[in-house]
């Protein structure tokens, strides 16, 4: 009999969910929350509630009885560093997750979720590589202050999975291949890849290129500037610079599709905030084609954005002398999710435990 496995992957305004039947979807939705549903919510994590009846209503709708489940599994969220892989889901991970002071993201709704549903099924509840996996070099976390060591989060979920995947188009194994591979959302992450492990990242929510939603690296004197002036308190501030930063901030729209129609439009200022997003993208991935001496066998692009054929071309034009470019438009986190936890339930993979 096939394993059926639950998949919740928490995003800003929605919920996908998914049932795999071992690698088979049965089916993959995303379930929407309206900005009016989320702002009775002071934090993100919050409104795990909320999120888990949207899925348990939608179990029910597609006539998916939870004693039919093998486990559930929810996407990382924002943790102390880990090593790369799948963990259970215990009461140091939700205590973390909903640490006040832990940094608000989505994915910090993903195991909450998951544990709960899975409790109720009688399952095991997992998470598979969170935004957290730390796999850096001590060079690549020193900053200029002591005090603010670079930290290692991003989209790794969907950067490995894509790193395994261009490996294998390209007839080799990602145990021995050197690649850059940005994966291209609400925020951006451009990560570099030595034989296996992501050695460095640009913190999607500190720092690289701006994003749809996010600041990117920004004018150090110029930000603390900001932080005295009297117009933001510290949570509204932190709120700006990831979430409604980037485009939303110069465009007021997130959206790539809709900064496209602008451009098609003939609007010039929408063509150069969406270049200059580009531009920065490039910037970093030629940043990281240095951590790796320039020795690496492909740049892989991935995400949402990858979908956008001119922000594609914008940035292959800048940096297809340094390495192919491979373009892997959309994410494969829900099948990366369904197969962490396949891996464990066959017995391939010990499942970790987090220890904070």
């Amino acid at each position: 009999m096939p394993y059926r496995i639950l998949v919740v992957n928490p995003g800003s305004t929605s919920t996908k969910t998914a049932v795999y039947e071992d690698e088979t979807p049965l089916f993959i939705v995303n379930l929407p929350h309206s900005t009016s549903e989320l702002a009775g919510y002071p934090r993100l994590i919050d409104q795990y509630p909320l999120r888990r009846e949207a899925v348990l209503s939608c179990l029910e709708e597609k006539g998916i009885p939870l004693s039919s489940l093998s486990a559930v599994v929810g996407r990382g969220g924002v943790l102390h560093p880990l090593a790369s892989g799948t963990y259970r889901i215990g009461e140091r991970m939700l205590a973390d997750l909903a640490d006040p002071t832990t940094l608000e993201h989505a994915s910090n709704l993903g195991a909450p979720i998951a544990n709960e549903i899975a409790a109720l099924a009688g399952v095991p509840a997992f998470t598979v590589d969170p935004v957290a996996v730390d796999e850096m070099e001590d060079l690549a976390r020193i900053s200029g202050l002591p005090e603010l060591p670079r930290r290692s989060l991003s989209h790794a979920l969907n950067v490995k999975a894509i790193a395994r995947r261009a490996a294998r188009d390209l007839g080799a194994r990602y145990e021995d291949l050197n690649l850059v591979v940005v994966h291209l959302g609400g925020g951006i992450s451009v990560t570099a890849h030595r034989r296996g492990r992501m050695i460095d990242v640009n913190n999607a929510t500190d720092e690289g290129p701006f994003a749809p939603e996010r600041a990117g690296t920004l004018p150090v004197n110029g930000l603390i500037d900001l932080c005295f002036s009297g117009r933001y308190t510290r949570h509204e501030l932190k709120r700006l610079v990831v979430g409604g930063a980037g485009l939303v901030a110069h465009l007021d729209t997130n959206s790539s599709l809709e900064v496209e129609r602008r451009i098609a439009a003939g609007d010039a200022h929408a063509r150069l905030v969406y270049e200059a997003m580009a531009y920065t993208i490039a910037k970093e991935i030629g940043a990281m084609a240095t951590v790796l001496k320039g020795d690496l066998a492909a740049i892989a692009l991935t995400g949402g954005i990858a979908h956008s054929q001119m922000l594609i071309g914008w940035i292959r034009e800048r940096v297809q002398f340094i390495a192919p470019v491979v373009v892997y438009p959309g994410e494969d986190e829900m099948l990366a999710l369904a197969q962490g936890a396949l891996r464990v339930l066959r017995g391939e993979e010990e499942a970790k435990d987090y220890h904070g």
